[in-house]
């Protein structure tokens, strides 16, 4: 399943990947613009002969893109000193440049020599190559400036993603261990409830408690587990709470779940609902009821939850009213943009509702 902090942890991953992608780029075209400048008789060009016109031109582009890219920007452009690192690229652009001239000018004195032919042709004027292999240099440098901001951005980025992922991480742990005190108060309170008139029960419950906390204390610390595990947890915190109903109270439940389901989902994530379900669902003296469903299809998970409302009144202690605000923190965390849940009272106001649809693929 794709997640949201799994799509972050990609994207951290992306930029190493750029980076040599954008350098093999960067050596291939300076490796070729010399080549489309030589010129070529009828029979083509030799590799010596590339070598010996273009080797040096490459070494000079070479030289000012990474020399630009490791010093120059990182050194003066990057902490705002533009004066230096105009004036030492004009340097160094002059003298790559001038040494570019020099080369051209000894490579064209031996190659007569070697050919032993005099030159019938007169070409270009020295002026019109100087300005060519300066304005080349000078692209070149800029180029270097382009990818160097480029990466730059995408290293700021991949700080925040990773930064986003670490407080992300952190907050969804302290949503949980918010939650397992939270759980354990409401249903410590419930056997406590349940001592009073049969201890029997109240036995039994402590023996389910302990198997609800064995799911809480090993599952609650992975970001995800199954929802075979989940609806497990779900029945058997279910069955705890069924013990303490009255007669009046009329508690039906559907699961809907694929056996063996292995469809990874947030942990006591629907705990919450549940338990507010019961703790305002149920009248001591009224008919009540409360109707659970859940079900999977093989891209959603859907929790259906309809109850009796009985609102508790502001002097009830029984729990501290943060569930709800949980389970919508941990959705945005976890779920972004692939949840829809619609809760609220009907307009009679005497039924409770809250319909949750996940998707999980």
């Amino acid at each position: 399943m794709t997640t949201h902090l799994s799509d972050i942890r990609r994207d951290v991953k992306r930029p190493a990947f750029m980076a040599v992608m954008i350098h093999l780029l960067v050596w291939l075209l300076l490796f070729l613009l010399p080549y489309f400048m030589i010129t070529r008789n009828n029979a083509g060009i030799s590799m010596m002969e590339y070598l010996r016109h273009g080797g040096f031109d490459t070494l000079t582009y070479l030289c000012v893109f990474y020399i630009n890219y490791f010093w120059l920007i990182p050194k003066y452009m990057f902490r705002g000193k533009f004066g230096y690192f105009i004036a030492l690229n004009i340097l160094i652009l002059a003298l790559l440049a001038g040494g570019a001239q020099l080369w051209h000018h000894y490579d064209y004195i031996v190659a007569q020599a070697t050919e032993a032919r005099p030159q019938t042709r007169k070409g270009p004027p020295r002026w019109a190559f100087i300005y060519r292999d300066v304005l080349i240099l000078f692209l070149v440098a800029c180029t270097s400036v382009a990818i160097r901001m480029v990466m730059r951005w995408s290293h700021i980025e991949t700080a925040r993603k990773e930064a986003e992922v670490a407080q992300t991480a952190a907050e969804l742990k302290n949503l949980r261990s918010q939650l397992n005190p939270h759980f354990l108060l409401n249903t410590l309170n419930n056997i406590y409830a349940l001592i009073a008139f049969d201890s029997d029960k109240a036995q039994n419950a402590v023996q389910d408690l302990s198997k609800l906390l064995r799911h809480a204390l090993y599952d609650n610390t992975q970001q995800y587990t199954t929802m075979q595990k989940e609806m497990d947890f779900m029945q058997n915190y279910i069955e705890l709470m069924r013990i303490r109903l009255s007669d009046n109270v009329d508690l039906q439940t559907t699961f809907s779940v694929r056996k063996e389901s292995q469809t990874q989902v947030a942990p006591l994530l629907f705990i919450s609902l549940v338990e507010n379900a019961f703790k305002h669902g149920i009248s001591p003296t009224e008919p009540s009821y409360i109707h659970i469903a859940f079900e999977e299809t093989a891209d959603k998970v859907r929790c259906e939850i309809r109850n009796s409302n009985f609102p508790k009144n502001t002097s009830d202690k029984s729990g501290s009213g943060i569930g709800l605000e949980q389970v919508k923190r941990r959705l945005d965390l976890s779920y972004p943009g692939k949840y829809e849940w619609n809760y609220g009272t009907s307009d009679d106001g005497k039924e409770y509702f809250s319909i949750l649809a996940i998707e999980t693929n």
